[in-house]
């Protein structure tokens, strides 16, 4: 009797339990749906996960980024001014062995004193950490203009160039565009493909494809400022094109890479892929501002 008792009793429990599932998703207490931004309590440097399992860290912005939500997805832009900042491009150390990483660059850079205030990859590379295409460094050529034909993000053509001038000044051009004005530029790193160009976007772009990454670019505002941007949700290139162009209010963008975009703000990693890095941009304050 005290066994069937006891059966009784557990029927009854598990009607009740059944009971209260129930009414927690039907009443009201079920997933949120849409956005959820993360919530930035978590005390600086801590770690968190984005919903792609990618690390994030809840570090202050600096005045120059912001953060928004585009299409349904979450973007950093920063917005570097040439006339308050200088924006460089790093891939070699002191003892010239390639950095390899956004987290390796800040700290390089940070101990020859001259910590950045953002920094971000900035150009695909091959197998053995040399750039695919152009990359100039301090006015010295390290890797040629690539013209070739091939498979892959570069190759998706038309590609483009992002460079820095000796006097500061920036721009994004179309490679044979680059390559007949004959640039002599200061910095210069080589990607693909171009996201917009004087304002309209890369022809084979389709809307949204179904190919999403977490990715980053550059672009140049017609008034000369350089905005650098991350998504920290995947999105399709056409997606992270039209960030550009509605968003940043840029003409001419390039896409830097996808998957192994990372950002670093001051020598903090905010997004880190995990992934290593050929090409870095960082950004600087000049000294007299």
């Amino acid at each position: 009797m005290w066994i069937r008792g006891a059966g009784y009793l557990v029927l009854i429990l598990l009607a009740l339990w059944g009971g209260w599932a129930v009414w927690n998703v039907v009443g009201g207490q079920s997933e949120p749906s849409g956005l959820v931004l993360p919530q930035r309590s978590l005390p600086e440097g801590a770690m968190e996960k984005s919903p792609q399992g990618r690390n994030e860290t809840v570090t202050d912005m600096p005045d120059i980024c912001e953060e928004t939500v585009f299409e349904g997805a979450r973007s950093i832009l920063c917005v570097a001014d040439p006339s308050v900042h200088s924006v460089r491009l790093a891939y070699r150390g002191p003892d010239g062995a390639v950095l390899g990483s956004v987290e390796k660059a800040v700290t390089a850079l940070a101990a020859g004193g001259q910590t950045p205030i953002l920094a971000m990859n900035a150009g695909m590379y091959h197998a053995d950490m040399t750039p695919v295409g152009l990359y100039v460094e301090n006015g010295v050529e390290i890797a040629p203009l690539n013209e070739d034909d091939g498979f892959g993000n570069f190759f998706l053509k038309p590609n483009g160039v992002f460079f820095v001038r000796e006097d500061g000044s920036a721009g994004v051009m179309e490679t044979d565009a680059y390559l007949a004005a004959g640039i002599a530029p200061e910095f210069a790193t080589q990607s693909g493909p171009m996201l917009l160009i004087d304002g309209a976007m890369h022809p084979r772009f389709l809307p949204d494809g179904t190919s999403k990454y977490i990715r980053n670019g550059v672009g140049v505002r017609a008034d000369g400022k350089i905005v650098l941007a991350i998504t920290r949700d995947r999105v399709s290139l056409g997606s992270f094109a039209r960030l550009f162009r509605d968003v940043a209010r840029c003409d001419n963008a390039l896409f830097f890479d996808g998957a192994v975009s990372s950002l670093a703000l001051s020598i903090h990693m905010e997004i880190d892929a995990g992934e290593p890095a050929g090409p870095v941009v960082a950004v600087f304050a000049k000294a007299d501002h």
